[in-house]
This record gives structure tokens, C-alpha cells and sequence, in this order.
């Protein structure tokens, strides 16, 4: 009877009758799913019922909770010393104002310049010190995608044939290693710092280079062709420099630990930026177990203006800082901690304050309904 009333309803649709339809009907009920709870949807669930008892508690809960985590985040990230000082060299009466008017990508002679500061207070502890750029985009999509990391991987067949990403600084004459907008724009001004002390003579402060890149970057994802210890000049035989580099990827440091696509200047510009104005590390101030790190008092910044910013209406900095154990100077986690606590503590007032005026009527109301 079930079969026949269902043949009649497929013919009414205009589809076959007879045979085919229980054939139809047995399909239909084969894609039935199984007859467990999961499949249909029987699976006991938990659905909270948000009263007064329930919501404020967690109001509550939350802005004590957050309110005095913010205010640790907060005084933490104050506690932490930076100074920042620009050396681009914009107003005419900046040190480097003729290295900024007169140094491009094609100068070959180097332009120097030194710009004096004065720290009123000790840096003690772990210093360091960074370049800060503005108004350069990093993240632009095709900027990020012109690498090649099968290259900077040691691959030595991307090392003679690179990726079409690159372009169009994949090639010139020869393959480029390493090929790519973002290996090309690499920062290379070169930053020293002198103490000066009171008789006016000037103390290096030593300054490393090494360890300012991540382990997985330096160990993982980034080898010299033919291995670390190899022969550079033999492994990127049949290579050329980027086009902005005025040497060779082999020759940007004298330690074979710190050379090629191992050279951590190099590992720390192709992590990328996620905004136009962004620093990046540069240096380890070397600690001093008597005396701070960097004692009060005038100092010299000398800089060998290599990288031009003009031509994008870029600025540059110099930045030394502390650390604490959340990291750099940031308070924006402070911030967002106190005003989310805030913003609940002040609505559980409020609701406190509603459920307390009216809550009495909507229950008497229940009760004599």
C-alpha cells in the first residue's frame, strides 16, 4: 500500500511508475543517515539559562580578575626604559640632512654622519637596540610574496633557477641570490655607539650581532647552499648580487657562522612586518656585570647612511630599550586588560542595580499568573 501510494505520487510529478519507483524508494531510504544519536542529532547538550545569579557573578568575577592583571601589564611595560632617536636627516639643521639629500641606491661612496644624545638615566640589565622604519609598507602582497624559500632553504637548483615570484629580481644576467623585492630592499646603515666621557674622549660600546634572530629561522629555514661550512664563493659560483647590494650575499660577514643566508641582519629583514612603521633588532648591547649596561650621560651615534628613505618619504630611528619578562615596551595588553575589566565591573553595577529595582515585580508578576 505504501508503494502504491508513492508510485502515484511520482507519476502526479511526471516521473515513471511501477519498478523503477521501488527502486526510487529503496535509494531514498538507503541515504537515510544511521539511527544513532550523533547522526541524528540526539546527543544530550547543555544549555545555560542566564539569570541574575548566573550573569553578575561573572561580571563581577571578571573585572576583579582583570582590572589588577591590567594594572600589572601596565606598570610592567612603564617600568621599561627606551629612548628613540630619528637620524634621517629631514630638517637642514640634522647631522645627516646631506647624507639624506644626496645618497641613492647607485652612490658608491659611502656617506657618514654622527648624531650626538644624551641618556638621563641608566640602562641596566639586558639593552637593545633596534632600527625603526616609517612608511614602509612590508605588507604589501606582492612584496611579501617576492622570495624564493626553496633558495634561501640552500636548494642549489632554485640557486640557478629561482622562482617567478622574484620577479623582476629573479635575474640580471645571472640568477640573483637571493632573488626577491624583500632581499633587495635589505637595511644595511651601518650603527655605532660611542659613551663620551668627561673629558670628551669616546668609548665603543661593543654591540653583538649574534642571537638577534629566531632559532628557527637561523637553524631551520634558512642554509647556505652545500651546507653552513661550505666554500661560499664555490656554492654561489654562477650567481649575482641583488641589484640595490653593493656585494655579494658570500661577503656580507667575515665569520662563516654569520655569512650568506645565514647572516642574521640578513634572517631578521625577510620576517616581514605586518605595518608601515615597524623596528626591527639590530644589536645586543653587551652587559657589564659592575657597572649598567649603558651608564647616564652623552653618547654618539655614528651611522654609515647607506639605506635611502627619501625617495618614499620614509624616517628612520634608533631605538635602545629594556626588557622585562612580557617583553618590550607595549601597553596596549595593560590597556585592554583594564578597559575590558572595567567595562564589566560597571555593567554588573548597572544590571546589579536593574535586577534589584525590578526583579521583585517580575516575580511577583510569575507567582500570581
Amino acid at each position: 500500500m505504501m508503494a502504491t501510494s508513492y508510485n502515484a505520487k511520482r507519476d502526479e510529478d511526471g516521473h515513471q511508475s511501477g519498478t523503477s519507483g521501488l527502486v526510487g524508494a529503496g535509494n531514498d531510504i538507503s541515504k537515510k543517515p544511521d539511527n544513532t544519536a550523533f547522526k541524528q542529532q540526539r546527543l544530550p547538550a547543555w544549555q545555560p539559562i542566564l539569570t541574575a545569579g548566573t550573569v553578575l557573578p561573572a561580571f563581577f568575577a571578571i573585572g576583579v580578575i582583570f582590572i589588577p592583571i591590567g594594572i600589572g601589564l601596565y606598570v610592567t611595560s612603564n617600568n621599561i626604559k627606551e629612548f628613540e632617536i630619528d637620524y634621517t636627516g629631514v630638517d637642514a639643521s640634522s647631522p645627516c640632512f646631506n647624507c639624506s639629500q644626496s645618497y641613492s641606491w647607485n652612490s658608491t661612496k659611502p656617506c657618514t654622519c654622527s648624531v650626538p644624545f644624551v641618556l638621563d638615566q641608566a640602562f641596566e640589565g639586558s639593552v637593545f637596540m633596534y632600527y625603526g622604519l616609517s612608511n614602509f609598507y612590508q605588507n604589501h602582497r606582492r612584496y611579501v610574496k617576492s622570495r624564493d624559500d626553496r633558495q634561501l632553504n640552500g636548494d642549489t637548483s632554485a640557486l640557478t633557477d629561482p622562482s617567478k615570484e622574484c620577479e623582476p629580481y629573479r635575474t640580471n644576467g645571472k640568477p640573483i641570490a637571493p632573488c626577491g623585492a624583500i632581499a633587495n630592499s635589505l637595511f644595511n646603515d651601518t650603527l655605532e655607539l660611542h659613551y663620551v666621557t668627561t673629558n670628551g674622549s669616546q668609548i665603543s660600546i661593543p654591540l653583538s650581532k649574534k642571537g638577534i634572530s629566531w632559532w628557527t629561522d637561523k637553524h631551520v629555514k634558512f642554509r647556505n647552499p652545500g651546507g653552513n661550512n661550505s666554500n661560499l664563493v664555490n656554492a654561489f659560483q654562477g650567481t649575482t648580487k641583488p641589484v640595490n647590494w653593493a656585494k655579494p650575499v658570500y661577503e656580507l660577514d667575515a665569520d662563516p657562522d654569520n655569512n650568506g643566508f645565514i647572516n642574521e641582519d640578513f634572517i631578521v629583514w625577510m620576517r616581514t612586518a605586518a605595518l608601515p612603521t615597524f623596528r626591527k633588532l639590530y644589536r645586543i648591547v653587551q652587559k657589564n656585570s659592575v657597572a649598567p649596561t649603558l651608564p647616564r650621560g652623552h653618547y654618539t651615534l655614528h651611522i654609515t647612511y647607506n639605506y635611502p628613505v627619501h625617495s618614499f618619504d620614509g624616517r628612520k630611528r634608533m631605538i635602545l630599550s629594556t626588557i622585562s619578562w612580557m617583553g618590550g615596551k607595549n601597553p596596549f595588553l595593560g590597556i585592554a586588560y583594564i578597559t575590558v575589566g572595567s567595562i564589566c565591573f560597571f555593567l554588573g553595577v548597572v544590571l546589579f542595580i536593574i535586577n534589584h529595582k525590578y526583579g521583585s515585580r517580575t516575580n511577583s508578576a510569575d507567582v500570581s499568573s
